[in-house]
C-alpha cells in the first residue's frame, strides 16, 4: 500500500472529498464530468511538476471556497513505523504558488519525489507518438523523475540557464564572453545529466520489455534521439563553437532541449506514428507497464490510469490487470461502468464519484 487517508478540499469540483481504506487496486466509477479524473490529478500533484493535466494553479482552485485548495494523503512505506503525511496547497494570500508540506513542515515539490514515484496514462496521451517532440520529452522526464528525484533539479537548472543564454545571444549587443562562458558551463553540466538520465531510462525500459510477454500488447522498440552532444565536455564545446550561428537564429539550436524519443513497433520497423490507433495504444501501455515494474523496485509507486480499460478488448483487459497485479504499484483506475473491472472487483477498493463527491461502495 502506498497512499491512504486522501483528502481533497476545494480542488476543482471536490469541495470536501475523503478516500479512506485504499488497496492495491482502487477504482473510481462515475459518469463523465463527475470528478474522477480530478482525483487522479490531485494524486499526481504528490510528484514534482504540474500534474497530469499540466494545468495552471488557478484552474485547480474550486469555485465555492475562499480562493485556495488543499490535498493531503498518508504515505505508508515498508521502512517507516508511522505513515508520512504529504500535503500540497494553495494559500489564497499567495495564489501563484503551490506550497508543499511533509509531516507538517514546509518543503519543496522536488522533495516529494524522494518519497513517492508516480506515473500515469490518460486519453490525452494517446496521440503522444504523433505529438510534438516537446510532449515526448516531458513524457520521458516524468518517467526518469519517477526513478531519480534529482532529475527535476537538473531540468529546472538547465531551463533557467537556457533562458539566460537565449536572452544573451538575442541581445543587440555582443554578450560579455565571461558571462556567456559561465552560463554555458551550467548548460553543459545539467544538460549532460538530463541526457544521461533519459538515455539510461530508455536502456532500462528496453531491458524490462525484453522479459515481458510479447502478447497481447505490441512491443515497442525505443531509441534516444539526442538533440546535441551528450557528454558534458562535448556539449560545452558545441555551445562555444555555435555562438555565432545561435545568435543569428536568436536561440540555442543544440542540446537536450531538442531531444526526442524514437518509437517503432518491434519486429516491423514501422514508426509508431504510422501505426494504427490500437497499436499505438498497446505500445504506450507496454511502456507504462515496463516503467511501473522499474519504479516499484525503488520507492512506493502510484500508477494512475484514466479510462484505460474501456478501450481494451476483454483479452487485453485481463492481461492488463494481471500485469498490474504483479507490478508492485498502487493502481488507480477510472471508468464509467464497474462491469469493466470484473476481474479485479473482489480485490479493489471502489468509490462511486458523483458531482465532486466520492462514496465508498465496496
Amino acid at each position: 500500500m502506498a497512499l491512504d487517508q486522501i483528502t481533497l478540499s476545494d480542488f476543482r469540483n471536490h469541495a470536501d472529498t475523503r478516500l479512506v481504506g485504499t488497496r492495491g487496486f482502487n477504482l473510481l466509477i462515475g459518469e463523465n464530468g463527475a470528478g474522477k479524473t480530478n482525483i487522479l490529478e490531485a494524486l499526481s500533484l504528490f510528484a514534482p511538476g504540474r500534474g497530469l493535466r499540466r494545468a495552471s494553479l488557478a484552474e485547480m482552485i474550486g469555485g465555492g471556497g475562499p480562493g485556495g485548495m488543499a490535498i493531503g494523503a498518508s504515505l505508508h512505506t515498508a521502512n517507516q513505523d508511522e505513515p508520512v503525511r504529504l500535503g500540497s496547497h494553495i494559500d489564497p494570500a499567495r495564489p501563484g504558488r503551490r506550497l508543499v508540506r511533509i509531516n507538517g513542515s514546509e518543503s519543496s515539490a522536488v522533495t516529494l519525489g524522494e518519497w513517492l514515484s508516480i506515473s500515469w496514462l490518460t486519453p490525452a496521451m494517446d496521440r503522444l507518438f504523433a505529438d510534438s517532440a516537446g510532449a515526448r520529452r516531458r513524457f520521458l522526464d516524468r518517467m526518469v523523475l519517477a526513478l531519480d528525484p534529482l532529475h527535476a533539479r537538473h531540468a529546472a537548472r538547465y531551463e533557467a540557464a537556457l533562458r539566460e543564454r537565449n536572452r544573451l545571444i538575442s541581445d543587440d549587443r555582443e554578450p560579455e564572453a565571461a558571462w556567456l562562458d559561465g552560463v554555458e558551463q551550467q548548460l553543459a553540466e545539467h544538460g549532460a545529466m538530463l541526457a544521461s538520465g533519459r538515455a539510461m531510462l530508455i536502456s532500462r525500459l528496453m531491458e524490462e520489455m525484453a522479459i515481458l510477454p510479447e502478447a497481447p500488447f505490441a512491443r515497442p522498440a525505443l531509441s534516444y534521439a539526442a538533440g546535441g552532444p551528450i557528454l558534458r565536455s562535448d556539449l560545452a564545446s558545441a555551445l562555444l563553437e555555435n555562438r555565432r550561428r545561435d545568435r543569428r537564429a536568436g536561440r540555442t539550436l543544440a542540446g537536450p532541449h531538442r531531444d526526442d524519443l524514437g518509437v517503432q513497433m518491434a519486429g516491423k520497423g514501422v514508426p509508431a506514428a504510422s501505426c494504427s490507433t490500437g497499436e499505438q495504444k498497446a505500445m504506450l501501455i507496454a511502456i507504462i507497464l515496463a516503467h511501473a515494474s522499474l519504479a516499484a523496485k525503488g520507492r512506493p509507486n502510484l500508477l494512475l490510469l484514466d479510462e484505460v480499460a474501456a478501450h481494451l478488448d476483454p483479452l487485453r483487459r485481463e492481461a492488463l490487470f494481471a500485469r498490474l497485479r504483479s507490478s508492485g504499484a498502487q493502481v488507480w483506475l477510472t471508468g464509467t461502468e464497474l462491469a469493466q473491472f470484473g476481474a479485479i472487483r473482489g480485490e479493489a477498493a471502489i468509490w462511486r464519484v458523483e458531482e465532486g463527491a466520492a462514496e465508498r461502495v465496496e
